[in-house]
């Protein structure tokens, strides 16, 4: 299992968190790739994910924050499935001195993401 943060609109309108794994060896259809460096030290302020897509670090340390006060931090390796792409959104700075490397993964609308919550069968 590949670790992984499922980051969500909730009913209320806020981003929220939920740790899990992607199914191992999950075939997912995707629509396009972008990959993406950013300067160690940086980091974001409140802002929702532009389309629903994985986030594939492969190098940095980062933390993210939702409004209500969620945090999580994400390590190289680490899936990063956002969809929050309406509502309050959430924050991240890099917390260690490498920069951020990472690929987008923009799946096809309706596609099975393969993420299942730590408390879900």
């Amino acid at each position: 299992m590949i670790n992984a943060y499922h980051i969500y609109t909730g009913g209320d309108g806020n981003s929220h968190v939920k740790r899990g794994s992607i199914t191992d060896g999950a075939l997912v259809g995707a629509d396009h790739m972008l990959f993406k460096e950013t300067p160690a030290h940086s980091s974001l302020d409140w802002h929702t994910a532009p389309v629903n897509q994985y986030v594939i670090t492969l190098s940095g340390i980062l933390e993210f924050t939702t409004k209500t006060g969620e945090t999580f931090i994400i390590y190289p390796g680490d899936i990063l499935l956002a969809t929050d792409v309406t509502g309050t959104g959430h924050t991240w700075r890099l917390i260690n001195d490498e920069p951020w490397k990472r690929v987008y993964v923009i799946f096809n609308q309706g596609a099975d993401t393969h993420f299942v919550g730590d408390n879900e069968n």
